[in-house]
């Protein structure tokens, strides 16, 4: 048998790196911005064309590259960072593992300039696909400055792929806020052809401010303990700027951003009962630790960092972000002029404890009698009257049998069936509908119980209907007074992406400042809507592919169907929200008379149907 196993060209190897570390423009400006603030550059400056698919150029000044260096730097697993596996665990680096800048010039055509403070001259490198097409000396700045051109123009299939310019120019934008927050000593700015940021070396509190350009300013709480585990240095937000879209929650370790779900969870926990369950904070913290205690070495992207000591780390900073909410005042007081003490908002689900005690509404508690009968004393039991029960075992069975009519388990005459097809209705012609655990609809059928999920049913009932208010362009209600809503920046781009399906749909927005739009109609279908939030999810759901209900076959619903999803969900009702009989009656009919009942556009099931069969095998 002849060998099958070959070592894959370094062209293709490169390519395979490449589809783990460059995903989309961002990407390849998060790389390459590292490498430069890696090289000591005090200034980076970013130039966009056609959102990176035509070009994406950085100029630094930092230390630049002699010729070899500029070209062994395109070498797989190429480096200067390091020089032993040793050196994972001590790292001051952003990059490590020489696989960027070859993974990047195996998808584009890359041009590079750069020059060491001590040359004269400096060097002009073109690569395309991997392949040096010519190297010659070039008079040029001190640092480095490397154009990206026709990205993924050699992988169709990724460039086919990649997200209108509006998106991919969001996703740039946030990648930008976030290696500028992180680097806020360095002057930093970026062209996207039709915006300029510029944003000068500040303290890390003014950099947020310049980012973001809102009122950030008055709603940040300072942080600063010192350890000798860990450092922890920033700003979270006060309870109540806490936000339902878009939080700005951004985690800083050793000069490196980065997404721990478990501090994450240290964070939010401070907030249990002084904001809405649907809302999060903001927070913008920075760690200092021993790089030794540190893995940064498990994901391509490096955004994922393993601690050693997490276990201890977790109650600092819970203990520190508590404590800042006190120490300013963000936590509620006790006030002793009220007539009735604050109370902890109920979660969701979770109902009032009823009194103890059944008092009468007659009863005088002065002085221990009941009105209008002074001679009668209250003996601490309201009703003292025995309740008779009855002991006729036939008679109390053919009662229950009255009282659960509709369940299908009695026979039923053709004239009764036809009522309603496929489910089963009680005497007065409706539906018998229970709810159970405030979540769940139970109705019956031929086939048998019928358990519906009400909110995943109502969301389904509202999807149907938006989607097909939505297919005709639909009048828009004039509001009396316009609401204002605050768009980050890295979202203003994705607002003209689907500023035409908002305006199908009914909205109506107006340009007021830098950040600031107001909400001038709303769609005349769908008064009791949240206008802004619904915008912001819009926004959120065509920029995040991980969107909070961004799945797969989500993510491929045309932006009209998202909007009537997203829609839905808003004004869907709750779980732990309580129906009358004629609210269940109404969500069981409207959504059996749907063609398709049986799942919500994300996929999830709506209800099952426990048949009588099943049921009489639990007996």
């Amino acid at each position: 048998m002849s060998d099958i196993i070959k070592l894959l060209p370094d062209s293709v190897a490169n390519q395979i790196a490449a589809g783990e570390v460059i995903q989309r423009p961002a990407s390849v400006i998060k790389e390459l911005v590292e490498n430069s603030v890696d090289a000591g550059a005090t200034e980076i400056k970013i130039y966009i064309k056609d959102a990176g698919r035509t070009m994406i150029q950085i100029v630094d000044n930092g230390s630049g590259m002699s010729e070899t260096d500029a070209r062994m730097a395109f070498e797989r697993h190429a480096t200067s960072k390091i020089r032993s596996a040793s050196d994972l665990f001590a790292l001051s680096t952003m990059g490590f593992r020489g696989e960027a800048l070859p993974s990047i010039c195996a998808i584009s055509q890359v041009e590079v300039k750069t020059r060491t403070e001590n040359q004269q001259i400096g060097t002009h490198l073109m690569i395309k696909a991997t392949k040096v097409e010519s190297q010659q000396p070039v008079a040029c700045e001190k640092g480095t400055s490397i154009s990206v051109k026709n990205l993924f123009f050699n992988v169709p299939a990724r460039r086919k792929f990649l997200k209108s310019d509006n998106v991919e120019l969001s996703n740039i934008m946030r990648e930008f806020e976030r290696l500028a927050l992180v680097n806020n000593k360095i002057r930093m700015s970026i062209d996207t052809g039709n915006k300029t940021l510029d944003l000068r070396p500040a303290s890390f509190k003014q950099r947020i401010n310049d980012i973001w350009k809102s009122s950030l300013d008055l709603q940040l709480l300072p942080i600063e303990v010192d350890t000798a585990l860990i450092k922890i240095k920033g700003f979270v937000s006060r309870p109540e700027y806490a936000r339902r879209r878009n939080p700005l929650q951004y985690l800083i370790v050793n000069g490196r951003n980065m997404k721990h779900p478990y501090f994450h969870k240290a964070i939010v926990g401070c907030y249990d009962s002084l904001i809405a369950q649907d809302t999060q904070p903001c927070y913008f913290l920075k760690f200092e630790v021993d790089p030794d205690t540190i893995d940064v070495n498990i994901h391509p992207t490096k955004n994922e960092i393993k601690f050693e000591n997490e276990q201890e780390i977790w109650p600092i900073l819970h203990a520190s972000v508590k404590a800042a909410l006190g120490k300013f005042g963000a936590v509620p007081s006790i006030d002793f002029s009220l007539d009735t003490l604050p109370v902890a908002p109920l979660r969701e689900g979770e109902l009032p404890k009823k009194p103890s005690l059944d008092i009468p509404e007659d009863y005088n508690p002065f002085t221990g009698t009941v009105i209008g009968d002074p001679n009668k004393q209250f003996s601490g039991k309201y009703n003292e009257k025995k309740i008779k029960i009855n002991e006729n075992w036939d008679e109390l069975y053919s009662n229950f049998m009255k009282n659960t009519r509709g369940f299908g388990f009695e026979e039923k005459s053709k004239e009764e069936e036809d009522k309603l097809p496929g489910l089963i209705n009680d005497t007065k012609n409706n539906l018998l509908c229970l709810q159970l655990l405030d979540k769940y609809i139970v109705t019956t059928s031929r086939e048998g119980i019928i358990i519906i999920d009400q909110r995943r049913a109502h969301i389904k009932i509202l999807f149907e209907d938006f989607k097909k208010n939505i297919s005709v362009r639909q009048p828009s209600m004039g509001m009396m007074f316009p609401d204002s809503i605050e768009i980050d920046p890295s979202l203003q781009e994705s607002l003209e992406e689907i500023m035409p399906e908002l305006q199908l749909a009914g909205f109506q927005l107006e340009y007021e400042s830098e950040n600031r739009w107001n909400i001038t109609g709303i769609p005349s279908y769908a008064v009791n809507i949240d206008a802004r939030d619904i915008i912001l999810g819009m926004l959120e759901s065509v920029v995040d592919s991980s969107y909070n209900y961004g799945t797969e076959k989500l993510n491929a619903l045309a932006l009209t169907d998202r909007l009537a999803y997203i829609m839905a969900r808003q004004g869907a009702v709750k779980y732990g929200q309580k129906l009358n009989e004629t609210e269940m009656e109404t969500i069981v009919s409207n959504l059996f008379s749907l063609g398709e009942a049986s799942y919500t556009p994300k996929g999830e099931r709506i209800f099952t149907v426990i048949t009588e069969s099943k049921l009489n095998s639990y007996f």
